[in-house]
């Protein structure tokens, strides 16, 4: 089951998201709103099916709304340790979800709400759980590795051709990363921490995939429109 998660920040129109990503959105999926995120249902055309928050960018007025429509309510203190997208991802897991994907959690007012989302991909709750961050412009998403094997983990990163896929490697870098699919290709190699080897690389397969031994890799993807 899919949940999608409705975070505060920008999230594009409908339209936008439909031509950029194709069929990122499943018929049966789950809506979670986190806080002011609920502001999206209605915009997105995504009936709600929770929300939870601790209710500082909805309002009043907005939760009463919400009440009133009988959409389930999870109100929480506003002294938190953690943040309302975290609480939206953790109620998607509980409902059941084994893929997520978050909508405004990249856009918008905050830059630190955005790079607290981004690493919420490597929270262990999600570590097994296909989840990424999507908005008209980039959808990005989190590979580790090894697996519980102590096995090398390949993602697919399928799209159009001359689309732009940039691979950022997290904590101390990553190792044993090989591609396939894309302009300028990597065999077992290592991706340091720091420098920009892996950005704006360019798909030239629809099939394209990536495959890590060891670390964390960020894999953010662009459509063709953008330019490198």
């Amino acid at each position: 089951m899919q949940a999608i998660v409705l975070a505060d920040g920008e999230v594009g129109t409908r339209a936008a998201l439909d031509a950029a990503w194709p069929g990122w959105l499943d018929v049966d999926a789950i809506v979670i709103a986190a806080d002011g995120g609920a502001r999206h249902a209605t915009t997105l055309d995504l009936p709600l099916t929770a929300w939870v928050g601790d209710g500082d960018s909805i309002g009043e007025a907005g939760l009463a709304n919400l009440r009133a429509s009988g959409v389930p309510i999870d109100l929480v203190a506003a002294a938190k340790d953690e943040s309302d997208t975290e609480l939206a991802v953790r109620l998607a897991l509980e409902r059941g979800a084994d893929r997520i994907v978050v909508l405004g959690g990249l856009g918008g007012a905050r830059l630190d709400h955005a790079l607290a989302n981004v690493g919420l991909l490597a929270d262990p709750a999600v570590r097994w759980i296909p989840t990424i961050l999507l908005h008209p412009r980039a959808r990005v998403s989190l590979v580790s590795a090894p697996d519980e094997a102590g096995r090398p983990v390949r993602r697919a990163i399928p799209g159009p051709v001359d689309s732009l896929v940039s691979l950022l490697p997290q904590g101390d870098g990553v190792v044993g990363v090989t591609t396939a699919g894309l302009a300028y290709p990597l065999a077992d190699e290592p991706l340091p921490a720091g420098p920009a080897r892996g950005l704006s690389n360019v798909r030239v397969a629809t099939d394209a995939w990536v495959e890590i031994r060891a670390g964390r890799l960020l894999v953010v993807e662009a459509p063709a429109t953008l330019s490198a």
